[in-house]
């Protein structure tokens, strides 16, 4: 997969719905997600409107420009300014690519520029998604540990491990 082809932008909805509707009605994709498929178009739409338009930072993973999935940095509260939680998702059939680890590297290339007061990013997956975690190893991520029934996901408590990068991490390591 040449990176060239990869990038990151906002969404446009009107643009990119039915693109976006391939990822949020995939079981396999949401299976780590907060949110369940999607089986209405509506409720997909207000989610696009009342969530996505407003969020800080959520940007469309597209292939030749075209979204296969989306990657967000959702801030921390005031106290907690310093770090921000990545969060990712990616249509079930790119998986294995290297896209995932691709778009995380390009938020990592950016995200410490665009929020200086930014000194932590960091990752939630669960114990139960190598994948994921190993999208994190790969893109420089630090794993920290787990925690024990740490989140409610889909009715029930779930261990996460806890993936770190700090603005004075070094992307030339890898």
């Amino acid at each position: 997969m040449e990176d060239t082809q990869i990038s990151l932008r906002v969404f446009d909805i009107s643009e990119d719905f039915d693109d976006f509707m391939v990822w949020a009605t995939d079981s396999k994709a949401a299976r780590f997600c907060s949110w369940e498929p999607y089986t209405s178009k509506e409720d997909a739409l207000n989610y696009l409107k009342e969530t996505v338009v407003s969020h800080p930072w959520f940007r469309a993973i597209c292939l030749g420009n075209r979204p296969i999935g989306a990657i967000s940095v959702a801030p921390g509260s005031d106290n907690n300014r310093c770090r921000g939680e990545l969060g990712y998702v990616l249509a079930s059939k790119y998986w294995g690519q290297g896209i995932a680890t691709r778009a995380v590297k390009m938020v990592i290339d950016s995200i410490f520029v665009e929020w200086p007061h930014l000194e932590r990013l960091e990752a939630l997956v669960d114990v139960e998604n190598p994948g994921s975690q190993r999208v994190l190893e790969k893109a420089g991520f630090l794993r920290e540990g787990v925690l024990r029934k740490y989140v409610i996901r889909k009715g029930k408590t779930r261990d996460v491990v806890m993936y770190s990068f700090l603005s004075t991490d070094s992307l030339a390591q890898l």
